[in-house]
């Protein structure tokens, strides 16, 4: 049968393929868009496995925050170039898929924070198939996190270049801008907890061990060298503590201090730090 020029791209456009394979597809189901649509994707099938074994080092963050402002996401997206990260549709996929994890009636984790992997996605929310198709690169899902608060807001801070996004809750204040600024706090800092009291014993203990023998090889006495360790440990806390850390744009003040001027009441309860082909950093109180 004929194909007439109209079919062709209404096909087009609905599956972003070809113009020949939109035709070709037409003409092997008989003009049937439906089963155009299913050929198509059925060949995407094919031309996506043969680009699974590539490395997906590049890619970006989508984001996600609700009208209210009670609810937000992130999610990790990847891909093969920087060139394909920059793709219109691309970035939409990523933002789509960040809006469908704020949907998601998932467990609430400590501090109103869920984080989780691809794997824990429902159904076909992380199947980049027809995406890898249309842009030719292999893609996948890798990380996302959903911050819920009550009462509060949410701190959310994406980095200009797409490729580092946070997410903090905090109750007992709606100061968004406050919340964004310990977000950015985050982003820039990389806390592995939230205060001292949680950081975790093997670590610590580590420190304490380095630091201790670092004093000794300086030729302190062990007396000495234990008082050391506690002045040091002080300035590891510092350093990996998000409430105790100095805040970068006030060095003289550290993150609480800020808080208690700027959002009196406020509690920071969680936080989550995705930066792209890296190890989620997130801790919950």
């Amino acid at each position: 049968m004929a194909i007439s020029a109209s079919q062709v791209k209404a096909l087009r456009d609905k599956t972003g393929a070809g113009m020949m394979d939109c035709k070709k597809a037409l003409a092997e189901t008989g003009g049937d868009e439906e089963k155009a649509i299913a050929y198509l994707r059925e060949k995407g099938l094919a031309k996506a496995a043969k680009k699974a074994g590539r490395a997906t080092s590049e890619g970006l963050i989508g984001f996600f925050m609700a009208a209210d402002g009670k609810t937000a996401a992130i999610a990790e997206l990847m891909c093969e170039t920087d060139f394909v990260a920059k793709n219109d549709e691309f970035r939409q996929f990523a933002a789509d898929l960040a809006a469908k994890v704020a949907a998601l009636d998932l467990p609430a984790g400590p501090g109103g924070m869920t984080v989780g992997a691809a794997a824990d996605l429902p159904g076909d929310m992380a199947d980049v198939t027809n995406l890898i198709a249309k842009l030719g690169e292999n893609m996948g899902v890798g990380r996302f996190a959903k911050a819920s608060v009550a009462d509060g807001c949410i701190g959310s801070y994406i980095h200009s270049n797409g490729k580092i996004g946070v997410l903090v809750p905090m109750t007992g204040s709606t100061n968004v801008d406050a919340a964004r600024d310990v977000a950015m706090q985050v982003a820039a800092a990389s806390p592995v907890c939230l205060t001292s009291a949680e950081v975790p014993a093997d670590l610590l203990e580590k420190e304490k061990d380095i630091y201790r023998n670092q004093a000794i090889e300086e030729g302190k006495a062990p007396e000495i060298a234990d008082k050391v360790v506690l002045g040091r440990v002080s300035k590891f806390y510092k350093e990996v503590c998000l409430l105790e850390q100095p805040f970068i744009k006030d060095d003289k003040k550290s993150i609480k201090q800020y808080l208690k001027e700027a959002a009196p009441g406020a509690t920071v309860t969680s936080f989550v730090r995705l930066a792209l082909g890296e190890g989620g950093e997130s801790k919950a109180e």
